[in-house]
């Protein structure tokens, strides 16, 4: 038990020392990706239309960063970030005659929950099938997987959808592990602090949705 105890410290030294090691070689180009990143998510959270420039800066730094650590979905991921992020801000901006917003929060019906599903299995499994097939990729499944829980947040974030939190949450379990692994300790730290902020905008948008259906109904 002794044993079994040393042996766990001293995994949690090595993790500490390549956490301080990676933040030391973190690039301003990362630093600079993470920052609008953070900033982008906390505009998200209060549904703000600004959550899409300050992603667009995010995605696109990012799509660099994941080919230059062999994380090919996770390029892929942030190239069609960045074509829904200006569908997106289209979508977000759009407005009735007397100036109401046109897309407003709403909840996942059982058809949606079931075309969501369906949408993220396929990009999973396309995902691995090319990442495996195609690419010197050394994690297809995770990276697959992580990039299709990526896409199907992204979709429902577009359309306003309180489930899209729930995918943010999925996508950044799986990324943190990821990103760590490949040496970019900076951006895994920001999956952890997307976690928490994503945990937070699930909280957010569903008080903001059970306060209009009750303004609805009254």
């Amino acid at each position: 038990m002794f044993s079994g105890s040393v042996i766990i410290l001293l995994k949690m030294q090595d993790i500490w020392q390549n956490f301080i090691g990676g933040m030391l070689a973190t690039t301003w180009l990362e630093f600079t990706a993470v920052a609008f990143g953070i900033i982008s998510v906390v505009y998200s959270r209060a549904e703000n239309i600004l959550v899409y420039p300050t992603g667009l800066v995010n995605t696109t730094f990012y799509i660099y960063l994941s080919v230059q650590a062999g994380l090919y979905a996770e390029a892929s991921v942030n190239g069609y970030y960045t074509i829904m992020s200006i569908a997106g801000w289209v979508w977000w901006a759009r407005k009735e005659a007397d100036g109401v917003q046109q897309l407003h929060i709403s909840g996942s019906s059982g058809t949606d929950w079931r075309n969501t599903l369906l949408f993220f299995g396929f990009f999973w499994v396309a995902l691995w099938w090319l990442l495996s097939r195609f690419t010197d990729s050394s994690v297809p499944l995770a990276d697959g997987f992580a990039a299709a829980s990526a896409y199907t947040g992204m979709w429902l974030m577009a359309r306003k959808k309180l489930e899209n939190w729930i995918w943010w949450i999925v996508t950044n379990i799986a990324s943190i592990p990821l990103y760590f692994s490949k040496g970019f300790v900076f951006t895994s730290f920001q999956y952890l602090v997307f976690l928490v902020l994503a945990i937070m905008g699930y909280m957010e948008w569903r008080r903001k949705l059970i306060q209009s259906e009750a303004a609805r109904s009254a």
